[in-house]
């Protein structure tokens, strides 16, 4: 008998092994946790490597050379991957987006991408498939991610001045070719192209601007740019609030170049508050969850790339799916572990931060966001 050898990696962020109810219950679908928030976006991390060292997600002082990221064994394979979407379909998840790290690292991507493609909601329905990238593979990929049923990406861009993006992505990957990603993501059908603007003030406000008008003439209404407030996840960022340019000082400076006019969300606990240009050129919209934290209405979970569950961005602990999927449990056992976690959530990390009472447990540290996705 060989002893278990669990990679330090695989430690590096606390995790309980889920309780399995003696009592098994059935999927339902109307799955909610304490605070009556139902179950319906699921954000899988395929892998936890990037090609990009972004400041304010994966600094290089932090993750260099010596860094040492999951082992290939310690990943979920597709199959572990897509046996998840299907039970956190049968709760009510109508949503799965892919994540990272970069996603299209992970190789073959698209294999999963048309396993999970087969998978139904309860009422017979096809999930909403979609994938988060810094586009620097887009060109090279979009077409067999297409062909495998993703149906639509959103690309992480910064900045349009090319010194600027590459001062940011630290790697010296430039603009152009996330540019001519998004239009080879149109052509293959990926559309709408979401557009994810983190902006940090006094690195690239100066962006908002000159990327809102490069999409308004060179992309057209089938790519919609969002701007994100820049945010406290995990702990290696070095974030500060007086790097937070409000989403409403955003919006004004973009409101003075291209008159705006309000729109309704989309769906029930949207993240973005939409806006739509007065003169019919598309829509924007803006994500704050720092100084309008949407806590109330969040609907999603998180599933890192080595099967751990967590229940907000701003996490410190997660659920170890893993050791239930390889621990020869059956589908009703881990559906009813899936529905006992979600059942006790009560996290709002955003709003106690907002009014200052928000802590996290003494020895433990929020989860990095290329660990888990954005």
């Amino acid at each position: 008998m060989t002893d278990l050898v669990i990679p330090l990696a695989d430690l590096r962020y606390a995790a309980l092994v889920p309780t399995v109810p003696s009592e098994l219950s059935p999927a339902t679908g109307l799955l909610s946790d304490r605070l009556g928030r139902p179950l319906r976006d699921l954000r899988i991390s395929v892998t936890d490597r990037c090609n990009f060292r972004c400041s304010y997600c994966m600094p290089k002082e932090v993750f260099d050379s010596q860094y040492k990221f999951l082992p290939q064994t310690s990943l979920l394979s597709f199959e572990e991957i897509t046996r998840c979407a299907r039970l956190f379909a049968a709760h009510g998840v109508a949503k799965l987006r892919l994540t990272g790290g970069e996603p299209l690292l992970r190789k073959h991507i698209e294999v999963l991408v048309a396993q999970l493609s087969t998978l139904r909601t309860p009422e017979g329905r096809a999930l909403d498939i979609t994938l988060t990238t810094n586009g620097s593979l887009l060109t090279r990929k979009a077409q067999a991610l297409r062909d495998a049923g993703l149906q639509r990406v959103t690309v992480s861009l910064d900045a349009l001045d090319d010194a600027i993006f590459k001062r940011m992505n630290d790697v010296d990957f430039p603009v152009a070719d996330v540019l001519e990603g998004i239009q080879t993501a149109l052509r293959a059908g990926l559309a709408p192209v979401k557009v994810n603007m983190v902006v940090k003030r006094g690195t690239n406000d100066d962006q908002i601007v000159p990327l809102a008008r490069h999409i308004r003439e060179h992309c057209g209404p089938g790519v919609v740019l969002r701007f994100i407030e820049y945010m406290d996840v995990g702990a290696t960022n070095g974030w500060r609030m007086n790097e937070v340019l409000p989403s409403a000082q955003v919006r004004q400076r973009l409101h003075e170049a291209f008159p705006l006019l309000p729109l309704d969300p989309s769906a029930p606990g949207e993240t973005a508050e939409r806006w739509r240009y007065a003169d019919g050129a598309g829509e924007v919209g803006f994500i704050s969850s720092v100084t309008q934290a949407f806590c109330g209405e969040c609907n999603r979970a998180r599933l890192s790339t080595e099967g751990k569950l967590f229940l907000c961005l701003f996490a410190s602990r997660g659920h170890d799916l893993r050791a239930l999927l390889r621990g020869g449990h059956s589908d009703e056992q881990i559906s009813s572990a899936i529905g006992l976690i979600w059942a006790g959530r009560d996290d709002r990390y955003s709003e106690l931060r907002s009014n200052g009472t928000a802590a996290i447990p003494s020895g433990e540290r929020r989860v990095e966001m290329h660990y888990i996705g954005g």
